[in-house]
């Protein structure tokens, strides 16, 4: 099972319990070039194929053009991916438990590398928002399709 850097100099740990089924929660996660439809951090996003080990996909969010390659997929349970953009080495494992009618989504990511090193209390900050931006959008759509 692949982790994420835990000696990284920025990690941060979210969660979100969504009042929507998992194969809701799921789909609306994993459908990559959905994800500017409902998560207005995400100026675009584009999948190479099929999610499976090795695939990548392209987004762009903050500024940033990201290329992100899936290192792990149980699906409707976990994926995992990452990827260094502009030095920043990230490391994004995602975790969904599905009890009764509602999800718990759990996000940690790791993000290290000379730009971290020089600015960890704000990228540390930066990451925070934007995942807790990330999970917000994400309940939001899921229980109005739910």
């Amino acid at each position: 099972m692949i982790t994420i850097d835990e000696s990284a100099p920025v990690i941060v740990r979210l969660s979100t319990v969504i009042d929507a089924p998992l194969t809701t929660v799921w789909a609306l996660h994993t459908d990559i070039a959905a994800w500017p439809a409902w998560n207005t951090d995400i100026d675009r996003a584009e999948a190479d194929g099929p999610l499976r080990p090795g695939s990548s996909f392209s987004w762009r969010t903050h500024g940033l053009d990201i290329t992100s390659t899936v290192q792990e997929l149980v699906s409707g349970e976990r994926i995992v991916w990452g990827g260094t953009v502009e030095g920043i080495a990230g490391v994004h494992v995602w975790t969904f438990e599905q009890s009764g009618e509602r999800t718990t989504v759990r996000t940690e990511e790791s993000w290290s590398g000379a730009p971290v090193d020089a600015a960890v209390d704000d990228l540390g900050k930066a990451l925070h928002d934007s995942l807790e931006g990330w999970l917000s959008h994400l309940k939001n759509r899921a229980e109005q399709a739910a």
